[in-house]
């Protein structure tokens, strides 16, 4: 995978953590703040009932709880969000448990204090029950408060978390993907290099002109290798330039006993394919068919747009083919080459990809390759 694919894959799953966070921390403040309605509706209809007239004093009597209760939850938040507690519930929980007292007398000292404080702002007495009665009510009310409120807040915080784990196994799938079809990239060129070497070679004893040609041609096709760097992935106009450079250096090898027509829909140059793909098929072709026919061998190669895909076609008129050729992903071809490119199909595309190697119908050889039409940019 290229850099900036990288890059851009890692931004996107960084934004993605992020927004999980945002989401989990807005559910909560949405939570508490639905909570607290509940609340100050439920105080107001109890305070009328009782024969209030003063609205105000319900609503800030949830609100001065609402508030010393977020103050606390806010000191808090580093223990019921931390992962490590998380990965094992029963010690997240006794973590709250064993600070439960110390949050309940600090919620009941600092609401009342607060209370008491506003009411002698306005000149006026807050009363209450007395204060063992307050502690124990307030104690058990806030006991069963938080029990709620913890188990939802374990319950998002879970989700979350499990949700970032999904999201970093997913990445790690795709990052060892990508350096799989990687390696099997980078096998597949020292294998194509020793083929092209050894064709010359078996020319500079019979005809050093062609085998000078033939360098010549080796040199553009390294040169196109070069090209393609790093990259799994290139369009089919420039994987055809590496093909016609590979024809023409084979058919100096085999002395013009092979005729290859082009056939290539304009609409299909644009598209991507694995790189070296259609060169693994056609120096099957050269090997299997070409170098053991001493008459001339018709070679077609096709490129169409076959509803929703790619079809990539190299045919010949006069080979045969063998029981271990393989003919689809799941099979196994003989040769690196053949099963190279079925690994980098199976990796890259799985089912969306085919690959089949049948007889024709009266003599020959077809290879095919359907893939997930795509157009570069």
């Amino acid at each position: 995978m290229p850099e900036w694919q990288m890059a851009g894959r890692e931004e996107f799953d960084l934004m993605t953590g992020l927004t999980q966070q945002r989401i989990g921390r807005l559910s909560m403040i949405g939570g508490a703040i639905l909570f607290w309605a509940l609340m100050v509706a439920v105080a107001v209809q109890d305070y009328w009932r009782d024969g209030g007239q003063n609205v105000w004093e319900p609503i800030f009597w949830e609100s001065s709880s609402a508030l010393v209760g977020s103050f606390l939850f806010y000191l808090q938040l580093p223990v019921l969000t931390e992962r490590k507690l998380l990965q094992t519930p029963r010690r997240w929980f006794l973590r709250q448990i064993a600070y439960l007292p110390l949050v309940c007398i600090g919620f009941i000292v600092l609401t009342f204090s607060l209370r008491h404080a506003v009411y002698f702002l306005f000149g006026r007495t807050y009363s209450h029950d007395p204060w063992p009665e307050v502690f124990v009510y307030e104690s058990i009310k806030l006991s069963i408060f938080l029990g709620l409120f913890y188990v939802v807040i374990f319950g998002v915080q879970s989700y979350i978390f499990l949700l970032e784990e999904k999201n970093n196994a997913e990445r790690a799938t795709k990052l060892l993907q990508a350096a799989h079809i990687q390696r099997l990239s980078q096998q597949i060129q020292p294998h194509f290099l020793f083929n092209a070497l050894n064709a010359i070679s078996s020319l500079m004893y019979t005809d050093v002109d062609a085998a000078d040609k033939a360098l010549s041609r080796l040199a553009a096709l390294l040169r196109h290798t070069l090209d393609l760097g790093e990259e799994t992935e290139t369009s089919l106009e420039r994987e055809l330039e590496l093909l016609h450079a590979y024809a023409d250096l084979m058919l100096i090898r085999f002395d013009e006993r092979a005729l290859i027509s082009w056939q290539i829909a304009p609409q299909t140059l644009r598209c991507k394919v694995p790189t070296m793909c259609l060169q693994v098929l056609l120096e099957n072709t050269f090997k299997h068919t070409v170098e053991k026919r001493s008459g001339m061998t018709q070679i077609v190669v096709r490129a169409n747009v076959l509803a929703d895909q790619l079809q990539l076609i190299v045919e010949d008129d006069a080979g045969h083919l063998c029981s271990n050729s393989g003919s689809n992903l799941d099979s196994k071809p003989a040769g690196i080459g053949l099963n190279n490119l079925r690994q980098r199909l199976a990796v890259m595309y799985g089912e969306r990809a085919s690959f089949e190697i049948e007889p024709q119908h009266l003599a020959g050889v077809r290879s095919e390759i359907c893939l997930p039409l795509r157009s570069e940019g």
